[in-house]
């Protein structure tokens, strides 16, 4: 699958069905400008509208610095008010957007998650992070509030006593925390976070690719619905699994003792 050639970021597949996006402004931590907004969401409404043979999605940033430390608050100096509500509307469209993305998106955080660093890291499937990474929810210190899905997504995580303390103080927290509370899967060394994630996606891309989108969106979907509810538009998206050439595969590729071809069919 092809993509554009974007200014902010990188996006391309890193070996067959894994795409590999970095947010690509390391001279100011890959801070998400009004460019960066864009850019996210052209490429998140692609893949939301047709993946293609993507079947798993790898976010990081550029450098070992930082993940993403937010948004530009140099770009922000000065700006008008019609010009912030005009650009946060863009950043609000990418983040819904990238919870949207069909397959599964894994951020491998390299370096600090801040702000809205943290928040997209939070609108992903679930994150491994390196050990030096800090994170922190720093709006309320600059007279604004999480407005990324970090009121939503952090108490989904962590809780809603842990949420408050994170986001009412906005003191950073280190990753050993972050593993701990539900915001990490796994914390690497330096210089390992690709290798282990990148066995992870390989993992999930082969594995049947519309398996893993039902099973996303029955997870996704399901969480914000009574538990009756829930397991109802789970069974009805187990059942569009049930004539596909994928399911076939995998039941013969089983009693042949071998590895499934999936097709994503």
């Amino acid at each position: 699958m092809d993509f554009p050639k974007y200014e902010t970021l990188a996006a391309a597949m890193a070996e067959p069905h894994i795409l590999l996006v970095k947010l690509n402004r390391e001279e100011v931590r890959n801070a998400i400008n009004t460019q960066m907004g864009r850019d996210l969401l052209d490429l998140w409404t692609r893949l939301v509208a047709d993946p293609g043979d993507v079947r798993c999605v790898v976010l990081t940033g550029a450098g070992d610095k930082a993940f993403c430390s937010g948004g530009d608050l140099k770009e922000r100096n000065n700006m008008s008010e019609a010009t912030w509500r005009a650009q946060h509307e863009l950043f609000e469209r990418a983040y819904w957007t990238l919870m949207d993305v069909p397959v599964p998106v894994i951020a491998a955080i390299n370096g600090h998650a801040y702000a809205g660093g943290l928040e997209t890291a939070l609108a992903c499937d679930f994150c491994y992070a390196v050990s030096t990474a800090k994170f922190a929810l720093t709006e309320v210190t600059i007279g604004i509030m999480p407005g990324g899905g970090g009121t939503q997504n952090l108490p989904r995580a962590v809780g809603e006593r842990r949420a408050k303390e994170i986001i009412l103080t906005g003191k950073p927290f280190g990753a050993d925390e972050a593993l701990a509370w539900g915001i990490l899967n796994r914390v690497v060394e330096p210089g390992k976070l690709m290798d282990v994630t990148l066995e992870t996606a390989r993992a999930i891309a082969g594995n049947a690719p519309l398996s893993v989108r039902q099973a996303k969106k029955s997870i996704h979907y399901g969480l914000q619905m009574e538990i009756k509810t829930a397991f109802r538009f789970e069974v009805e998206a187990y059942n569009h699994l049930v004539d596909t050439e994928d399911r076939l595969e995998g039941i013969r590729a089983f009693n042949e003792k071998r590895k499934a071809n999936f097709k994503g069919k």
